[in-house]
C-alpha cells in the first residue's frame, strides 16, 4: 500500500528501500533514540520489508503467527547479543519449502538495517549473516555503522540500548539463575556498553577452560592464560552488574504508579568480593581460586566459582516477599516495574531512554496497569514497540502512538 498523507508510513514488503522520512516532530524530541526506518531482507517470514516510522510508540496488532514478534526480534539485533529469542544466526533466515516434501531450505543470508534518530544525529546501522568466504568456512555476523564495518557486534551497544519483555520472561523469577543473569546483563549493557564484550570474553574463556579440563590438559601456562582472562573480565562484568543493580534498586524502590516497588540485589561469591575489596584484589582472588579448583572442576565437569554462578535476587516490597512467591500477575507487575525503572535510569544516565520491545505486554496486566504503562512510555519519550492480538487493549494510546496491523508479512496503518 502507499501511505496516505498524514498517516503512519507503513509500506508493503516489496516497497523497496530509500531515505528515511523527514523528522516531522518538534525539536523537543531530539533526545530520543528512535527507529525511523527499518529494512529487513530474508528475516523470518519477511522476504523484503521497509517500514518508515515516526517518533511515537509503535503498536503492532494481528493474529498469532503473523510476524509481530519477528519484527521485535529484528529490532533486538540492533543491540549486542543473540536477540530476544536467543536464536542461532542460521535459524533466523527466511525459509521456503524445498523441492522434496517436508524439507526446507534457507533462501539467503538475512540482514537487518535501520536508520535511527539519536541525540547525536541521524545514524545508519546494519547487521546480518555473511556466508563463509571459502568452502567449509563458517558464516558470521557482520555489523556496519554508517557504512563502516565494526570489529564486533559489541560496537552496537555504543549507539543502541534496547530492553525487551517477552511472554517467556513471565517465568523469570521461577526459572533458573542463568535466565536472570541474561536478563540482568541486557539491563547492564544499556548502561555500560562495554559489558557485552566482557561477558563474551569471560564466557569464551570459561568454555575453553572447561574443554581443556575435560580433555585432561595439564599445561599450566595454558590454564594461567585462560584464568587470567576469566579473572579480568569476570571481575569487570561483576562490577558493572553491581553498579547497575545498586542504581536500579534505588529506582525500583520508588515504584511507578500502580506498579509495585521492588528491591534488587546480587547473590554470589564473586559479587561479595567486588563489594568488599578493590578490583585488582578481587581479580587476584578469582585467579587463585580457579587455579586451586582445577582438579575438582575437572572431576565435576563444571567451573565451581565465578560470576557465571551469580544470581539476581528480587523482592516484592509491597507484599514483603520474594518475587517468585507472588501470583503470575504480581510477578508480571514486578517485572514491568523493573523495566520502567531501568528505562528511567538509562534516560538519566545516557541522555535518552532505551528502545523498549514489549511483546504481548497486555497479558496479565489489568486495565489500570495497562493505562499506567502506556502513560509512562509516552512520558519517558521512549519509542516503545508493543505487540498484541487485540487492538482494543491499546485504546488508551490512540492519538499518541502508531498503530499498525500485521498480517501475512505485510504491515498497514490502522
Amino acid at each position: 500500500m502507499t501511505a496516505q498523507p498524514g498517516s503512519t508510513r507503513a509500506l508493503s514488503p516489496d516497497a523497496g528501500s530509500g531515505p528515511a522520512p523527514a523528522n516531522l516532530i518538534e525539536s523537543s524530541a531530539r533526545s530520543m533514540l528512535a527507529v525511523r526506518q527499518l529494512r529487513l531482507t530474508d528475516f523470518r517470514n519477511y522476504r523484503q520489508l521497509r517500514l518508515d516510522c515516526g517518533l511515537e510508540p509503535v503498536v503492532l496488532v494481528g493474529g498469532n503467527g503473523t510476524g509481530k514478534t519477528n519484527l521485535l526480534e529484528a529490532l533486538s539485533f540492533l543491540a549486542p547479543g543473540r536477540g530476544l529469542r536467543r536464536a542461532r544466526l542460521d535459524e533466523v533466515g527466511h525459509r521456503l519449502r524445498g523441492e522434496e516434501p517436508g524439507t526446507v531450505q534457507t533462501v539467503a543470508p538475512w540482514a537487518v538495517a535501520a536508520t535511527l534518530d539519536t541525540p547525536d544525529g541521524r545514524l545508519a546501522i546494519g547487521t546480518g549473516l555473511e556466508p563463509g568466504r571459502g568452502e567449509g568456512s563458517p558464516s558470521r555476523r557482520i555489523v556496519r555503522i554508517d557504512g563502516k564495518s565494526a570489529s564486533s557486534q559489541t560496537a552496537l551497544g555504543l549507539h543502541v540500548a534496547a530492553v525487551w519483555l517477552t511472554p517467556q520472561l513471565d517465568r523469570l523469577f521461577l526459572d533458573g539463575a542463568s535466565e536472570r543473569r541474561r536478563f540482568l546483563d541486557r539491563l547492564v549493557t544499556a548502561l555500560h556498553p562495554q559489558h557485552a564484550g566482557d561477558v563474551a570474553a569471560y564466557e569464551h574463556a570459561l568454555r575453553q577452560r572447561a574443554r581443556v579440563l575435560a580433555e585432561g590438559g595439564r599445561d599450566p601456562h595454558w590454564f594461567t592464560a585462560l584464568e587470567d582472562t576469566m579473572a579480568r573480565h569476570g571481575v569487570a562484568l561483576a562490577a558493572a552488574r553491581a553498579d547497575t543493580v545498586h542504581r536500579l534498586d534505588a529506582a525500583a524502590r520508588l515504584g511507578i504508579g500502580p506498579f509495585p516497588r521492588a528491591a534488587l540485589s546480587m547473590a554470589g561469591e564473586v559479587d561479595g568480593w567486588v563489594d568488599t575489596m578493590a578490583a585488582l584484589d578481587a581479580e587476584d582472588r578469582l585467579r587463585a581460586e580457579l587455579a586451586a579448583n582445577r582438579l575438582r572442576d575437572a572431576e565435576a565437569g563444571t567451573t565451581s566459582i565465578g560470576p557465571h554462578r551469580s544470581d539476581l535476587a528480587v523482592r516484592h516490597l509491597d507484599l514483603d516477599l520474594p518475587a517468585a512467591e507472588g501470583s503470575t500477575g504480581q510477578q508480571k507487575a514486578v517485572l514491568v516495574s523493573i523495566a520502567l525503572a531501568h528505562a528511567r535510569l538509562v534516560a538519566m544516565s545516557r541522555g535518552r531512554p532505551p528502545l523498549l520491545l514489549l511483546d504481548e505486554i497486555s497479558a496479565h496486566l489489568d486495565a489500570e496497569r495497562r493505562t499506567a504503562l502506556f502513560d509512562e512510555v509516552v512520558a519517558l519519550g521512549a519509542q516503545s514497540w508493543m505487540t498484541g492480538t487485540d487492538a482494543e487493549l491499546f485504546a488508551p494510546l490512540r492519538g499518541r502512538a502508531q498503530i499498525l496491523c500485521v498480517a501475512d508479512g505485510t504491515i498497514a496503518a490502522v
